[in-house]
């Protein structure tokens, strides 16, 4: 088990895939993504922004082929997250991963569908422990703090990435529109 100071935020940001037309696609298959590099709706975001921004979409367009339960401990979360497709289960892994980095560098990407839970992770990085187990088709992430407003923002959004889970893009249209929608740089 690999143990890191930070938050794993799996599954954590949504993009601005509004109208995309790839349902059930897999990883791999993302034609078109590239051309979102220049920027979403405008958005200027840097290659690691982009890359976390095109895995979260590979996701969110194989939620079917994912399966995530969730358990709320005293002082934190425990989420399980995998898939029995190979293809999915190594962009689940590579998700967290991802994830796991910006929090550690404390670089919130600033995604058009963050809530306020995921701000405040990002803000309580200091004081949440995370623990990531890799399993053959995904991980366990075992996320505990102290502070009861990193956990009630941990419980959250652990909530609201099973909500994308289980409602794909309908999941994530909500989402952003719950959190601003698509506002677009002045």
């Amino acid at each position: 088990m690999r143990s890191v100071r930070s938050t794993a935020l799996v599954v954590i940001v949504g993009i601005t895939a509004a109208g995309a037309s790839a349902a059930g696609q897999r990883p791999g298959g993302m034609a078109g993504m590239g051309g979102m590099g220049a920027g979403m709706m405008g958005m200027t975001h840097d290659s690691a922004t982009m890359a976390l921004a095109s895995g979260s979409h590979q996701l969110v367009m194989n939620h079917e082929r994912i399966t995530r339960t969730v358990v709320n401990l005293p002082n934190g979360v425990r989420t399980t997250t995998e898939s029995n497709d190979s293809l999915v289960a190594a962009a689940i892994k590579e998700h967290v991963k991802a994830t796991v980095q910006l929090v550690e560098k404390g670089a919130d990407p600033g995604l058009p569908m963050e809530s306020p839970a995921t701000r405040a992770i990002f803000k309580l990085k200091d004081k949440i422990r995370t623990t990531t187990d890799t399993t053959p088709n995904g991980v366990v992430v075992i996320q505990t703090s102290d502070d009861s407003a990193a956990v009630a923002a941990l419980q959250t959004h652990a909530a609201e990435v099973s909500d994308l889970v289980k409602g794909g893009m309908t999941a994530m249209h909500a989402a952003m529109m719950k959190s601003g929608g698509m506002r677009m740089p002045r």
